[in-house]
C-alpha cells in the first residue's frame, strides 16, 4: 500500500497524544433551550475540542461528517478555503518548529489534518462511518491520508456532489462542477449504508399497462452472461414467433420449467404486441422499501452552493458581503448524508462546522422522519461560533421571520453552547486542578481505563463494568469525607463502604494503604493523576 510522506509528519503523527486535555465551559447566555438537549455546540480549536470531548463521546458517533479547508491556495484566509488562518499558521508553528513557517502549502495541510482525523476515528462506533466533503486539490491526498488513519480496507466510497448547475463560462480550463465526498467505515465489514427514500422519480418507472393485480411493475432482461446449464432453450412468444435461445454468448436467467410457471402466472412481459423479447416483470410491492445510495449525487436531489448562500443569508445576518461563506454546503447534502449513515437516534459530530449546516440538517431530519439524532458541532473561530454557528441553529430550532416578511415555524429541540476551558486538567505540576469536579474526573478516569466516552451516572465512585471489570474512583468527596485518610484515599474502611463487585477492581486513589489486602481483593491500585495518560 503506498504510504505519504511530507515534511513535519514525524512532528504531528503522534500530537495528539501531546494536546492538553481540557474542559468544556457551558455558557449559559448562548445556549438555546434545555441544557438536556444532546446537542452540542463547542466553541475552539477542534484539535483541543477533539481531545476534551473523548472521555464523553468516545466510540459513541454513528457519524461523524466535515467540511475542511479545501486548500485551494489563495492567500488571504477565506473560511473553508486554505489554511492560511492565524490560528492554524501559530499552531505549525509551536508543533512543527521553525520550517512550519515556511511549509509547502500540501505540507501545511497535510500537518493540519492529520492528528484531527487521528482523534476522530476514536469517536466513531464499530459501525460508524466518516464522511469528508474535499476538492480537487486535496482529494489525492486524502485518500492516502485515510487510508493510513483509517485503513485502506474501510474505504467505502468517493460520491461526487454536483455543487453548480450551469457551467462556468470563466473558468480558465474546465468548469468545476462537482465537490468530492470521501466515504471511509469504521470498521468495513460491520458497516451498512441505511437504504434511501424512494423518490417519486424512482416509482414513476413502475407502471401498470396491463392491469396486473399485483400492482405497478417495470421489467428486467431474462438474458445474463454468466453460465447456467439450464439457460438454452427456445421460447415460443404468444404471437407465435420462435426465439431459438438466448443471444450470443447469453443464458437466460431461469430454468424452462420457471420460465413456464413465470409465464403461466403472467410475470412475463412480451411488449404490447406480444411479439418482443421476453422480460421479467419486476414489481414495486416486492421491491425494497428504499433503493442503495449511488455515488452520484445530483444537485435537484441535494442542492447546490446557490441554495447553501440562499439558505445561510435567509438565517444569518452578516455585516457585509465579505463575512458571507463562499462554499457553504446545502442542508440536503447534509441530509443525504445523514439518511446513509445513522439510525434515528444517532449522534453525529461535525469539527469543522462553520456555518451549522450539519446542525440545521440534523434538526430538520428529525423533524421529517420523527427521528431523535444528537449533534456535535465544533468551531474554532469565536465570532464564527456565536454570530453564524450558533446563531443559525438557534433560529433553525426556535423560528424565524424570513426575508419576505413570512414566520418560519422552529424545529424545536436546543443545543448547549460550551467554550474550552483556558487552563487544562492538569495544572503545570501535573496535579490535578482544584476546581475539578468529580463528574469532570469520572469521564476522564474512565476513558483512560477504558478507551470508551462515559455514560453513566456519576453520583457514585463505582464508575462502571468494562470487560468484566469495575473502575472506581476516590476523589473530591466523593464518600463525604475529604480528610487526609478518607474518602480520596483507599484504606480499608474506605473500601468496606465501597458499591460491591465481585470480580476484579481497578481504583484510582490519591494513595492506597491496603496493604497486602488490596491484592487479595482483586484490587489494581492506579495513583491520581499519574495514571492518568491518554
Amino acid at each position: 500500500m503506498p504510504t505519504l510522506n511530507w515534511i513535519g509528519k514525524d512532528a504531528v503523527v503522534k500530537h495528539h497524544k501531546d494536546v492538553p486535555s481540557r474542559l468544556l465551559e457551558p455558557v449559559p447566555k448562548l445556549s438555546c433551550g434545555t441544557t438536556d438537549s444532546g446537542n452540542l455546540i463547542v466553541q475552539g480549536d477542534n484539535l483541543h475540542a477533539l481531545k476534551a470531548l473523548l472521555p464523553r463521546y468516545a466510540g459513541q458517533v454513528k457519524c461523524i461528517y466535515i467540511d475542511p479547508p479545501y486548500n485551494t491556495g489563495n492567500e488571504g484566509w477565506v473560511y473553508n478555503d486554505n489554511v492560511n488562518s492565524p490560528e492554524i499558521r501559530r499552531w505549525l508553528g509551536e508543533v512543527v518548529g521553525k520550517e512550519g513557517e515556511t511549509l509547502d502549502r500540501h505540507d501545511r495541510w497535510l500537518c493540519m489534518m492529520y492528528p484531527r482525523l487521528v482523534l476522530l476515528k476514536q469517536f466513531l462506533r464499530e459501525d460508524g462511518a466518516i464522511f469528508v466533503s474535499i476538492d480537487d486539490n486535496e482529494v489525492a491526498t486524502l485518500r492516502l491520508l485515510m487510508d493510513e488513519v483509517f485503513g485502506a480496507r474501510n474505504f467505502v466510497a468517493t460520491a461526487l456532489w454536483q455543487k453548480i448547475f450551469s457551467p462556468k463560462n470563466s473558468a480558465r480550463h474546465f468548469s468545476e462542477d462537482h465537490d468530492y465526498v470521501v466515504i471511509y467505515a469504521r470498521s468495513g465489514d460491520a458497516w451498512k449504508p441505511q437504504l434511501l427514500p424512494r423518490g417519486e422519480d424512482a416509482k414513476a418507472r413502475y407502471k401498470n399497462p396491463d392491469n396486473d393485480p399485483r400492482g405497478p411493475w417495470t421489467s428486467g432482461d431474462l438474458q445474463a452472461r454468466n453460465y447456467y446449464s439450464e439457460g438454452t432453450y427456445p421460447i415460443t412468444c404468444p404471437s407465435g414467433r420462435i426465439i431459438p435461445g438466448p443471444g450470443k454468448g447469453m443464458y437466460w436467467r431461469v430454468s424452462k420449467t420457471n420460465f413456464e410457471k413465470l409465464g403461466k402466472e403472467g410475470r412475463i412481459w412480451w411488449g404490447e404486441s406480444g411479439n418482443n423479447m421476453p422480460r421479467l416483470k419486476r414489481y414495486l410491492s416486492d421491491v425494497k422499501d428504499g433503493i442503495v445510495p449511488q455515488t452520484m449525487w445530483f444537485h435537484k436531489d441535494v442542492g447546490h452552493t446557490q441554495e447553501a448562500k440562499k439558505e445561510l443569508l435567509e438565517l444569518v445576518d452578516f455585516d457585509s458581503s465579505g463575512d458571507v461563506f463562499i462554499t457553504p454546503k446545502p442542508t440536503r447534502l447534509i441530509q443525504r448524508v445523514l439518511q446513509i449513515a445513522t439510525d434515528p437516534d444517532s449522534l453525529i459530530l461535525d469539527s469543522f462546522a462553520g456555518s451549522g449546516t450539519t446542525g440545521h440538517a440534523v434538526l430538520k431530519q428529525n423533524a421529517e422522519d420523527g427521528g431523535k439524532r444528537r449533534f456535535i458541532l465544533v468551531e474554532m473561530d469565536e465570532h464564527i461560533a456565536r454570530t453564524v454557528t450558533a446563531a443559525r441553529v438557534k433560529r433553525v430550532a426556535n423560528g424565524y421571520t424570513n426575508a419576505k416578511g413570512q414566520t418560519i415555524d422552529g424545529l424545536g429541540d436546543g443545543f448547549q453552547f460550551c467554550r474550552l476551558s483556558a487552563e487544562p486538567l492538569f495544572a503545570a505540576d501535573g496535579q490535578v486542578r482544584e476546581d475539578v469536579t468529580f463528574a469532570q474526573l469520572a469521564e476522564f478516569v474512565w476513558f483512560v481505563e477504558t478507551g470508551t466516552g462515559f455514560v453513566n451516572k456519576t453520583d457514585s465512585p463505582l464508575l462502571g463494568v468494562h470487560e468484566g471489570r469495575a473502575v472506581y474512583l476516590l476523589y473530591n468527596g466523593i464518600l463525604k469525607d475529604q480528610s487526609i485518610a478518607g474518602g480520596n484515599v483507599l484504606t480499608g474502611p474506605v473500601f468496606d463502604i465501597l458499591p460491591r463487585f465481585a470480580g476484579p477492581k481497578v481504583i484510582y486513589a490519591a494513595a492506597n494503604r491496603m496493604g497486602a489486602r488490596a491484592a487479595r481483593e482483586g484490587i489494581t491500585f492506579k495513583q491520581t493523576p499519574y495514571a492518568l495518560e491518554v
